[in-house]
């Protein structure tokens, strides 16, 4: 369903991480073309309680975020952040703890937002600046994802 109100889409990772920037090239990526007055975006780094603070006036947020599920690099994964508790076998996203409790302050000050996260399945988590060809690749895919939500 579309969203008609303000929505703020977050990207989340660590430049230095190669793939695990994936979010924040997603944001720089989707600043250069034309989109919708409606949307906003925000290079979030991996700041996550900062987020708090971006929520006034928002009716929804979407998250780029590198996130480890299982699947095949490149994967694209939309979910919602309850989906990102933790399990016996670990944390699939490397914000995720940081992201819940954002969200959960957030909740306790009145700031009740709908949220999606879309994540991509990295393949390389490596030190480097550039990400892998396989992730550079999905840009346009996960632009795709994102403006769906809106």
């Amino acid at each position: 369903m579309k969203s008609k109100g303000k929505i703020l889409v977050v990207g989340m990772g660590n430049l230095l991480r190669r793939d695990e920037g994936v979010g924040v090239h997603v944001i720089r990526e989707m600043e250069r073309i034309p989109l919708p007055n409606h949307m906003e975006f925000l290079d979030m780094g991996t700041s996550t309680l900062d987020l708090v603070c971006h929520l006034d006036a928002v009716d929804k947020l979407v998250v780029i975020d590198a996130m480890k599920a299982g699947g095949e690099p490149g994967t694209i994964y939309k979910c919602a952040p309850e989906d990102l508790i933790p399990k016996e076998e670990g944390p699939i996203s490397l914000h995720e703890i940081g992201l819940l409790e954002s969200l959960s302050m957030a909740r306790k000050m009145g700031k009740q937002v709908e949220t999606v996260v879309i994540g991509v399945e990295p393949e390389n988590l490596g030190w480097g600046l550039e990400m892998s060809d396989t992730i550079r690749a999905r840009i346009p895919d996960i632009v795709e994802a994102v403006l769906k939500e809106g």
